[in-house]
């Protein structure tokens, strides 16, 4: 596994723990520790997006878009030289 692959799963994983705290709070609403932790991986996220797209693009609609067109400056994907395993 590649570093991209690596870091996007991990970008997955913490996704994927917000979204299963969030639900947990919807019937919870009181539970402070489970809305600080939330916070905390909703940085995280935040961080580990920068991280990506910085290194490999736009992930989707994102706000580090400048333009509409900016998905067409990068290389495609038959342009990078990498055959997909």
């Amino acid at each position: 596994m590649n570093e991209q692959a690596r870091l996007l799963r991990r970008l997955s994983a913490y996704q994927f723990a917000a979204w299963e705290l969030h639900i947990f709070l919807d019937t919870h609403p009181n539970n402070c520790e489970a809305a600080r932790k939330l916070e905390e991986i909703q940085k995280t996220v935040e961080s580990l997006t920068a991280q990506y797209e910085a290194a490999y693009g736009p992930l989707g609609e994102s706000a580090a878009q400048t333009s509409r067109w900016a998905w067409i400056t990068g290389p495609w994907p038959w342009e990078t030289g990498e055959e997909e395993s």
